[in-house]
């Protein structure tokens, strides 16, 4: 028997192709808005400051302060400059972090979000916003938190770093693993992540061989969409909870702490639902699907390694503790003993999985 499901529907607008950037007023205007604040990085200011010039009229000036993990402190900030700036929507172009900032906002004043992402790590589809303050990260669920339009341009993805495509796409990948085993899972979800493993699988390599591979671009931002769905529409467990202990705890940079946890976050739980993870173990071989994911990680150049990103093996006690001070939901009991042996492998880069 087919197990029972629920699917909510998806309820943010995609837009998705090459050149789509240029339609970013068309969904301001189509959201009934006549200013909007744009959001970006540092990095990534020039880049706004070219959109919102596009934007003419509608935009309502930039805001190029987001960081990782997205603090309380740069959010007071940024809700003060859209308040000051008379803009009823943000328009948040980059990852993770600009992605988060325009939620945190939205989340405070009520604006409505369009999201152009640059990178695969894939929050823009959900209605979850992690936040740091006081060296923690917390995360909530809201309906209001969840984007009103995405606009997916391969075109912004061309120049992305061999390096940073990479981690995200990994970022990415983390997000479909857990959605096997959602308690909430359903076929929808479950589809789109298995054409993702394939899209990733097959496209990353090809991206690292030749970055301008428009079509491999595609595929990969496709699979991105399909991996941030999943995210947005079921439950995470471990392997998230984990690598906001590391963000929010020891600022590692995000998209390379769930590229070194996915293989051993994903062994853990593997002892408890092969069958539900199996669809990895296909996709990537290895003989399990924590071992595929590993071979993976190690055949692109991901970093397999918390030592690699300053984590010192002292830390490793503390990061556990913090991992099992609240109850969630995970497929395999949190006892901290387990794991801080699966940090301690993690710590190493030892090989998980047969």
């Amino acid at each position: 028997m087919m197990q029972e499901f629920v699917f909510p529907g998806l309820t943010t607008r995609v837009v998705f192709g090459s050149g789509t950037m240029s339609r970013a007023g068309e969904e301001v205007r189509r959201l009934g808005h006549e200013r909007a604040l744009v959001l970006s990085t540092p990095h990534q200011k020039a880049d706004a400051e070219r959109l919102a010039e596009s934007l003419g009229d509608l935009a309502a000036g930039v805001f190029a302060g987001a960081v990782m993990h997205t603090p309380v402190e740069i959010t007071a900030e940024a809700v003060e400059a859209y308040r000051a700036s008379g803009a009823s929507a943000v328009v948040s172009l980059g990852g993770g972090s600009t992605t988060g900032l325009g939620k945190a906002i939205a989340v405070r004043t009520g604006a409505d979000q369009v999201v152009i992402p640059t990178t695969y790590a894939g929050s823009e589809m959900t209605d979850i916003l992690g936040e740091t303050a006081n060296g923690e990260k917390t995360t909530r669920r809201s309906p209001d938190i969840r984007p009103e339009t995405v606009i997916y341009d391969v075109d912004l993805t061309l120049s992305l770093p061999v390096g940073l495509t990479v981690t995200s796409a990994m970022n990415a990948i983390a997000h479909a693993m857990e959605a096997f085993y959602a308690p909430d899972r359903n076929p929808v979800i479950e589809l789109m992540c298995r054409d993702a493993m394939t899209a990733f699988r097959d496209g990353i390599p090809r991206i690292i061989a030749s970055p301008h591979d428009h079509d491999a671009r595609g595929r990969a931002l496709y699979a991105a969409w399909c991996c941030s769905t999943a995210l947005g529409y079921v439950q995470m467990a471990l392997h998230h909870k984990l690598a906001h202990v590391f963000g929010g705890s020891f600022d590692t940079p995000h998209a390379e702490t769930h590229a070194i946890l996915l293989p051993y976050t994903t062994a853990f739980n593997e002892e408890a639902v092969p069958d539900l993870l199996s669809p990895i173990a296909e996709a990537f071989g290895g003989g399990s699907a924590a071992g595929g994911l590993y071979d993976f990680a190690r055949s692109i150049g991901a970093p397999q390694s918390l030592g690699e990103i300053g984590i010192e093996e002292a830390d490793l006690d503390r990061a556990a503790a913090i991992a099992v001070k609240n109850a969630y939901q995970n497929p395999r009991p949190l006892e901290r003993a387990a794991i801080r042996d699966l940090l301690q492998a993690a710590w190493e880069g030892r090989r998980p999985g047969r």
